[in-house]
């Protein structure tokens, strides 16, 4: 029985297939995702999945396609509210419908009504029954919240604002990788620069750019000159012990910087204040970047969750993946999730647990190992499969099936977990006649499961093979766990039959176990802010280290933030807030296990 998952979850993610003017692209897309405890099972609704997916455990997920469901155009928001699962999502140009179910597996989502237009929405029902919604996603407006009559699912009163972007003054908010503003790498400033005339100061658009369907030119100009202000978005509202926590998310999706920050208050509608520990869920570093635009819930156990969004946008901005984190409260109310080393196996609890106290299971075995190929396509290298980046890759040569890759641990290891993640390159698909997806038709969802074959197999003196897998499903991050160990030096995937007719295309062969040697030596590092926003952390090298996990936080016993570093002996944290002190542990790692470091104040 499967005991572990890693991050980004493998969910069939569907294939998205998208046509803006002379740009097309096709890529995997799964997001925002909304985690819901409802009668006894786990819900996940994400972001243009035709369908949802549903489990018993958080472990073991089926997907139940439901295309009948809405065709929204992103951020599925369900929440329970009385015995009902409350479902809405955004839709441009028109008013946006809420709808509910009693059984979403066996019986239909009805509409209840269709209040106004939103985007990113959240439902929250309070413990006196009353019911708010909040929304927003946007560079030039904040989030909003009112409150909701809950039999007509109808405004009560005037909307709130409540949370802006700050991002003069809170790090995490600056738009860009690493923190880095850049006008140029923004989508809208690429789109719409064209019609900017330097002259008048202004945006000119063409008469087919003036009757988008709920995008007014205004819109447009004011998105524009606001390339380089976080989008604020994706709300959600948790309760705990009498205290709201309003999280959202920026400053945008295609950062390795995506994140969640939270805002307090004693009230649904506020006055909210920023929380110290901020952002609360962000993994900027590692094999998978990115934790934003997420839910928090509490499992059937009383433990929390966050899931959330984790970037690849490569083919495109919206080209992303699911993770789940452990999450809690402090004992001082402090909202945080606990992201170290977010995209290892970790053990999934069977009973409560304390989320600040949570280790992978296995260390990773394959990092920059030899690799070899049956053959590799002009610009790529097998190497880019071990490198722990998920945004390059290695690409076989030919797209006949049979070709493979091998990964050389270089000596035999207790293999304990197997992660193939495959990647997408250069898809631009015709729409269908029937095409499912925007009204625009911008957009194709792929309804039907695109399916990946291949085998996993593990030999221990490179001639002798036995197989592990033989994988035959819609599949973008296959994740196969060993729990009582394979002892192995080389692990190889061979593919068959892809999506598309695609070659054989690896981003990460993620092989994970207990290593036999030594831990590296501790750490010894200092910290020094460099801005008001941003520090740098730096240690001695050390020569048998893989990397070290940067820990940090407002205080000793809130290091809840952290930056996984690989082959570098410093890092810029570019997350800060002006004015508050930090603290830093520098705990460095290898194959063989964590080094825990010596926590240190940030000097300056």
């Amino acid at each position: 029985m499967k005991q572990t998952y890693c991050n980004p979850l493998d969910l069939g993610y569907r294939y998205q297939h998208m046509k803006e003017g002379p740009r097309a692209a096709g890529f995997r897309e799964g997001a925002d995702p909304t985690l819901v405890y409802f009668k006894d099972k786990y819900y996940l609704f994400v972001s243009m999945s035709a369908g949802f997916w549903y489990s018993d455990d958080l472990l073991h997920w089926d997907f139940h396609p439901d295309p009948d469901l809405l065709i929204y155009d992103y951020a599925p928001d369900v929440r329970q509210v009385g015995e009902h699962l409350y479902f809405c999502a955004s839709r441009k140009g028109q008013n946006c419908p809420i709808l509910r179910s009693k059984d979403p597996l066996h019986e239909p989502f009805e509409e209840v009504s269709a209040p106004f237009a939103f985007w990113d929405p959240d439902l929250f029902q309070d413990d006196d029954g009353r019911v708010y919604l909040y929304w927003g996603c946007s560079n030039t407006t904040p989030i909003w919240g009112v409150e909701m009559d809950p039999e007509t699912m109808m405004p009560i009163g005037e909307k709130k604002e409540l949370i802006f972007g700050q991002e003069e003054t809170i790090g995490y908010e600056r738009p860009g990788d690493d923190g880095v503003v850049n006008r140029e790498a923004s989508v809208v400033y690429q789109a719409l620069k064209k019609h900017y005339n330097p002259a008048t100061g202004k945006l000119e658009f063409p008469p087919e750019m003036q009757h988008i369907p709920g995008m007014s030119t205004d819109d447009l100009a004011a998105m524009f000159f606001a390339v380089d202000k976080p989008y604020i978005e994706g709300a959600f509202m948790t309760k705990h012990n009498g205290t709201y926590y309003l999280q959202y998310a920026c400053p945008g999706t295609q950062y390795n910087t995506y994140a969640d920050g939270v805002y307090t208050s004693d009230s649904p509608l506020g006055p909210f204040t920023r929380q110290a520990s901020n952002p609360f869920s962000a993994v900027p570093g590692g094999f998978m970047t990115g934790a934003g635009h997420g839910s928090t819930i509490a499992d059937r156990y009383g433990n929390y969750w966050h899931a959330a969004t984790m970037r690849i946008s490569v083919n495109h901005d919206f080209e992303r993946r699911v993770g789940l984190f452990p999450a809690g409260f402090d004992k001082d109310g402090v909202l945080f999730c606990n992201q170290n080393f977010a995209d290892y196996p970790h053990r999934m609890p069977d009973g409560s647990f304390d989320a600040s106290d949570w280790h992978p299971a296995w260390m990773l075995l394959s990092y920059q190992k030899p690799v070899t190929a049956s053959s590799t396509a002009a610009g790529s290298d097998p190497a880019l499969a071990v490198n722990e980046t998920c945004r390059n890759w290695w690409s076989a040569g030919s797209d006949a099936p049979g070709q493979w890759l091998c990964v050389d641990l270089e000596k035999e290891q207790d293999v304990r977990a197997i992660q193939v993640n495959l990647a997408d390159e250069g898809l631009a698909v015709d729409f269908p006649a029937d095409s499912y997806g925007d009204a625009r038709k911008t957009r194709h969802i792929e309804l039907e499961p695109r399916i990946s074959h291949y085998t996993v197999e593990t030999s221990l003196d490179g001639k002798t093979w036995t197989t592990r897998e033989t994988v035959a499903r819609e599949c973008s991050n296959g994740y196969y766990e060993y729990p009582d160990g394979i002892r192995a030096r080389y692990v190889r995937v061979t593919g068959g039959s892809l999506p598309y007719g695609q070659m054989l295309r690896i981003s990460g062969l993620r092989v994970f176990g207990n290593g036999a040697g030594e831990k590296t030596a501790q750490a010894q590092a200092a910290a020094v802010r460099m801005g008001p926003l941003d520090g740098k952390v730096s240690w001695q090298h050390l020569e048998d280290a893989q990397g070290c996990n940067v820990r940090y936080g407002i205080a000793p016993d809130k290091l809840y933030h952290s930056w996984l570093v690989y082959g570098a002996d410093g890092v810029k944290l570019s997350t800060l807030i002006a004015g508050q002190t930090y603290y830093v542990c520098v705990d460095s790692f290898n194959e063989n296990g964590i080094t825990a470091g010596k926590i240190i104040k940030m000097e300056g």
